[in-house]
């Protein structure tokens, strides 16, 4: 239980959800990430993997999915996203940090990251626990904040911002929150066997005059005119990759076989009761729909 594990960002108790996207003005960058994803998201697949799912604002959009899993590390985030969406055999509910999949080896053929990469201080360590759960061909589809993004250049140059936009590394403006330069997230997909296929810019007018003056179906219609231009420059302050899962995987497994212990890493067996690791003994709860394979020390 003493595993270790880099800082977790919680919105545990949030009201992230009304607060940010239903009352805060973001109807455009909705709009458009929803063109973003259609665009991306293969027409079927069998199981998707949401990381970061919240309260499950973009799971409907993944349709074309048999089964959606929803991890989140909030607990109160995934029971909004299990009131809004119900309990039933498509979706899963699970609580848990990206760092520690609590899911075995190549079980996903579908995996997104939208909106949650920017909070990971290690995203090498993220990003190769999403290759280990995704069998081989699997499409994952990230969406990372960019830092060398026009409104960050101009505030560079004219002396307002200390940090380099043109810098590799990450830029942590706030706690737990960065920005990544594209060739960076490049660099750590490759390191991990992924192989880009698709790259979109998206949220090229995010900004507050604009979005307040201009209809958000006319904005959010110039933004999907530009987002192909992401193949080869990337300048939006967000950026859609579509990556497809290479090197080496094993056979996926039946979706009913599908946790592990994420305090020692032997498999679990069971589905829709708590789960009890033959190994260590550690007990992983399940409850109100929800499995919680959160780290204690963590909590």
């Amino acid at each position: 239980m003493g595993k270790q594990t880099p800082p977790v960002c919680s919105y545990e108790g949030s009201d992230y959800q009304q607060r940010f996207w239903e009352a805060g003005g973001r109807d455009y960058e909705d709009a458009v990430e929803a063109i973003a994803l259609k665009r991306l998201l293969p027409s079927d697949g069998k199981f998707m993997l949401e990381l970061g799912a919240g309260a499950g604002r973009n799971t409907p959009r993944y349709q074309g999915y048999d089964r959606v899993a929803l991890l989140d590390y909030s607990r109160t985030q995934l029971e909004q996203a299990r009131d809004r969406l119900g309990l039933s055999d498509r979706y899963l509910y699970v609580a848990a940090d990206a760092y520690h999949l609590p899911f075995r080896e190549s079980l996903f053929d579908g995996a997104t990251m939208i909106r949650t990469l920017h909070h990971m201080a290690d995203p090498v360590l993220a990003l190769s626990e999403v290759r280990r759960v995704m069998n081989l061909g699997g499409v994952f589809i990230l969406e990372f904040a960019n830092k060398r993004n026009f409104k960050s250049i101009l505030r560079y140059w004219l002396g307002k911002q200390k940090w380099n936009p043109f810098s590799k590394e990450p830029v942590e403006f706030a706690e737990l929150n960065f920005d990544f330069h594209p060739k960076s997230i490049r660099g750590y997909l490759q390191e991990n066997q992924f192989t880009i296929k698709k790259q979109l810019t998206v949220s090229h007018f995010r900004v507050g005059f604009l979005k307040k003056n201009i209809p958000t179906a006319l904005l959010s219609k110039l933004d999907s005119l530009l987002q192909w231009t992401g193949s080869f420059a990337q300048y939006s302050p967000s950026v859609f990759t579509r990556a497809q899962a290479a090197g080496e995987s094993e056979k996926g497994l039946p979706v009913d076989d599908i946790f592990r212990c994420v305090s020692c890493g032997t498999d679990l067996e069971g589905f829709g009761h708590d789960l009890t690791c033959p190994s260590c003994g550690t007990i992983w709860e399940y409850r109100d729909g929800i499995y919680d394979f959160r780290i204690k020390s963590n909590l």
